[in-house]
């Protein structure tokens, strides 16, 4: 990736800056120049949430070129609160414990190295969500594991 587009690209890779058509309201990500949706113009930015579930995923066990330090590594289709898919790595997480459904959250990790100098090219990538309980300033985690009946469902259909 050359550094110029790179720097280009940084409010979508690290904050998931898209845009709000202000025609139809469709939330789009990454950012165009024209609404999928209503096919006007639209520019308005929006930073979304970060957060959402599962829709897909697969685990690259043969990883292409310059990935290969990473395999396996697991792949998924984010689906987006606001409504957007987003293909992403998911991260902090076992291929094993990976469902349908499951509520994740963006982080920002290293995606590659890039270029004989080993430029580190930072984006996002999705990891398990974990909820905040009670109202002490200590967060809980919670335990966003499938139920075994989820997990059996999951396995039958890989």
């Amino acid at each position: 990736m050359e550094v110029a587009r790179y720097w280009r690209t940084t409010q979508q890779r690290y904050r998931m800056e898209g845009e709000i058509c202000p025609t139809c309201s469709g939330k789009i990500f990454p950012p165009r120049d024209v609404c999928p949706h209503c096919q006007h113009e639209a520019k308005t930015p929006f930073t979304f949430s970060g957060r959402g579930e599962i829709f897909s995923y697969s685990t690259i066990h043969n990883a292409p070129q310059g990935f290969e330090k990473f395999a396996p590594y697991t792949v998924a289709l984010v689906r987006l609160t606001e409504g957007p898919l987003v293909t992403a790595q998911l991260t902090d997480v076992d291929e094993h414990d990976v469902y349908i459904g499951m509520p994740v959250e963006m982080v920002t990790r290293v995606l590659r190295e890039d270029g004989e100098r080993g430029l580190l090219v930072y984006g996002f990538k999705f990891r398990p969500a974990f909820g905040v309980s009670g109202s002490s300033s200590q967060a809980v985690a919670v335990d966003v594991r499938a139920p075994e009946h989820a997990q059996h469902e999951v396995m039958i259909a890989r």
